[in-house]
């Protein structure tokens, strides 16, 4: 995956998912009002080391996939997370990457005014969903 990469917390997905906000389909996530599109793949945010051993592997703050975290051994289970002797608080989701050029994919005006980049883009469509 390459720039312009987006985490989307599984609780939100659930949430848009429930409400009809978004489409998912495949590796393919859509965002229903801008059609705007992602291809996604499973990853966790590491939130906080919680069993006072440290962060040897220097995880906390990151996103990762899962395949990633397979790489050290990582062993994950819902919002928790394994690695050697630290224990991790984790947010499951899915690390998302648009789908064609920005020019492709930009917004009606109406819908997300004066956005340059996917990152505006989505902080607009963020403010008025939540």
């Amino acid at each position: 995956m390459g720039q312009n990469r987006l985490f989307f917390p599984q609780t939100l997905l659930d949430t848009w998912i429930s409400d009809d906000r978004v489409e998912l389909v495949g590796d393919e996530l859509t965002l229903r009002a801008e059609g705007r599109r992602y291809r996604i793949i499973e990853a966790v945010h590491v939130l906080r080391e919680v069993a006072g051993a440290g962060d040897a592997a220097k995880l906390v703050g990151k996103v990762k996939t899962k395949a990633q975290l397979a790489g050290v051994s990582a062993e994950i289970l819902e919002s928790s997370m394994i690695v050697g002797d630290d224990a991790y608080d984790v947010a499951p989701g899915f690390i998302g990457e648009p789908v064609g050029a920005f020019a492709e994919r930009a917004p009606n005006a109406s819908l997300v005014p004066n956005a340059q980049n996917d990152e505006e883009m989505l902080a607009q469509f963020l403010m008025k969903s939540l």
